[in-house]
């Protein structure tokens, strides 16, 4: 799996480097496992984290080169529907989900600074996906508040 440097964007800094090095790669290897895991669920082929800039922090897909793509493409739609919304007096969407015949996109917000992102197939049920992307995102959130 790539090492993108955006995730240093949403690490809070730590003043000694050796420490700030150690908290990183821990970071990095929770938030893999964090992909994962929900990458075991059924029916996802690709998962990502990414900042709500649209910035990469990890991915995990058989074709890394369109992982900056796909976040940037998912953090602009989810960003989108907010400000659509926001005027309306409405809660703002927690997630965007994006359907063909094909599969889905799925972008969940993953508390103020990051979202995770899932392309699955489209055989699975849209509930159990749902709810694997909501664990994943809880645990997201709560390792990069």
């Amino acid at each position: 799996m790539k090492i993108f440097p955006q995730v240093l964007q949403v690490i809070e800094d730590v003043p000694a480097v050796a420490a700030k090095d150690k908290l990183v790669s821990d970071t990095i290897d929770m938030i893999d496992k964090i992909l994962a895991d929900l990458q075991k669920a059924g029916g996802m082929e690709a998962c990502a984290a990414a900042s709500r800039d649209g910035l990469l922090i990890r991915a995990i897909m058989e074709n890394e080169q369109y992982a900056e793509s796909l976040a940037a493409m998912s953090a602009t739609m989810l960003g989108a529907a907010e400000a659509a919304v926001a005027g309306l007096g409405k809660d703002i969407p927690s997630r965007i989900i994006v359907e063909s015949e094909l599969g889905r996109l799925i972008a969940v917000g993953a508390g103020p600074k990051t979202l995770l992102i899932a392309l699955a197939n489209s055989d699975t049920g849209l509930g159990l996906i749902l709810l694997e992307l909501e664990k994943s995102a809880e645990k997201l959130k709560e390792l990069l508040k």
